[in-house]
């Protein structure tokens, strides 16, 4: 299960004394405590714990990115890599060959022709990409097909 892994790393992490791993680890199980204890349920499903693990991933990079605009590169770098350690726990990425192939499976399952059926097409897309996929890349490439037909 992907919460015991990541308890698995946050103890191997504390033991290696490796402060940047530390830091990417307990804002992981910070953010799952935090999911845990605003609900009403108890177990996160793995795809919650998905969804978590690419929010922080993003928010690392999207400040990294500020820092490196603003010429911070030592700022930038520790996000960076904290991006990077996070990441080690999301499914593989689809490739855009991927991705294609699953939209243009789902425009043709739902008969979808124009954008009034976005919403519906984004739904079945996100569900089975299953974290593989960022909800704006999705969101991109089914804009397109759509505007397309």
């Amino acid at each position: 299960m992907l919460q015991e892994q990541i308890t698995t790393a946050l103890k191997t992490a504390m033991k290696a004394k490796d402060t940047l791993a530390l830091e990417a680890l307990r804002a992981v199980k910070s953010e799952l405590l935090l999911l845990q204890t605003s609900g009403q349920q108890k177990d996160v499903s793995e795809q919650e714990l998905l969804k978590v693990l690419q929010k922080l991933v993003k928010q690392r990079k999207d400040s990294a990115a500020i820092f490196s605009e603003q010429g911070r590169s030592d700022l930038a770098e520790p996000e960076l890599a904290q991006a990077k350690i996070i990441s080690q726990f999301l499914p593989a990425a689809m490739s855009d060959q991927e991705i294609e192939a699953l939209i243009d499976r789902i425009l043709e399952e739902t008969g979808a022709r124009s954008m009034a059926d976005m919403g519906r097409v984004m739904g079945m897309a996100n569900k089975a990409a299953a974290g593989r996929a960022q909800s704006a890349v999705l969101a991109q490439k089914i804009k397109a097909k759509l505007t397309q037909q």
